[in-house]
């Protein structure tokens, strides 16, 4: 009887349906003609020795000469992120002193909205490895 139950439930079991025909694969595709441009460093084109002299006043916390040359590194590169980032920090960093929100930090806000508009997978380091 037990046999007969087993043996007449797996034939009322729905069945799974027969696998589907892939799809052929697509061709491989070639290289691009032209190379693709690895992600810019923090301290590459114009504004990099700006940004390397920044970041050396700011682990000096010298932050009104480490802001001048943020500054210096934005102008020579507007559309860096790490410019736009670390100008940020730096302005925050002024403003951090006053716990409430003050011009200093309205800036910070700016300036990294700014820079993560400009780069969205941009990842700051403080110095060379």
């Amino acid at each position: 009887m037990l046999l007969a139950t087993v043996l007449l439930s797996a034939a009322l079991a729905p069945q799974a349906p027969p696998p589907a025909a892939t799809a052929p694969e697509p061709p491989a595709t070639t290289a691009p003609a032209t190379p693709v441009a690895p992600p810019a460093t923090a301290s590459a084109g114009a504004a990099g020795p700006y940004i390397d002299a920044g970041i050396a006043a700011f682990k000096k916390r010298r932050f009104a000469a480490a802001r001048a040359d943020f500054e210096k590194a934005e102008a020579a590169d507007p559309l860096s992120a790490a410019a736009a980032y670390y100008l940020g920090y730096t302005y925050y960093k002024i403003g951090e002193p006053s716990r409430r929100m003050n011009a200093n930090k309205e800036k910070a806000k700016e300036l990294f909205a700014k820079a993560f508009s400009l780069d969205p997978a941009f990842n700051p380091t403080w110095g060379r490895k």
